[in-house]
């Protein structure tokens, strides 16, 4: 089974590492940026009841980019996890590799194209509600 060359596991190590530091960056900017509304809040300013309802669908939504993001940090690590232990672009459905090119799309993944689209499948499958 061919396996992914050294100079290639450097480029996604690389690439994993720094889109790590990108998320980082991200998670700590918004976390500011809600605790500098946060402040302007508790200082004083007034909202109406739109302004509140309008103002908690925006933390809604920046706390679920938060969670988004905070998962794919987890995921990168997992990555690099992977890479240490020497079990970066295998697939963990079933355990054949995972080819160069999705790895270069999606250097995190953790399932080869075809379990990908399988897995996707049954997740898909336990939320549709059924039909009558």
């Amino acid at each position: 089974m061919p396996r992914l060359s050294e100079e290639q596991m450097a480029e996604l190590r690389r690439r994993l590492e720094a889109r790590r530091e990108e998320l980082r960056q991200e998670i700590r900017a918004e976390l500011e940026a809600s605790e500098d509304q946060r402040y302007i809040d508790l200082a004083g300013q007034v909202h109406d009841s739109g302004d509140a309802s309008v103002a908690d669908l925006l933390k809604d939504v920046e706390v679920a980019l938060v969670d988004r993001q905070v998962q794919e940090v987890r995921e990168v690590e997992a990555a690099l996890q992977r890479m240490r232990s020497g079990a970066y672009g295998l697939c963990e459905s079933c355990g054949g590799e995972i080819g160069y090119e999705r790895l270069q799309a999606q250097p995190a993944a953790r399932r080869c194209a075809v379990c990908q689209a399988e897995w996707e499948r049954r997740q898909a499958g336990e939320g549709a509600t059924p039909t009558l």
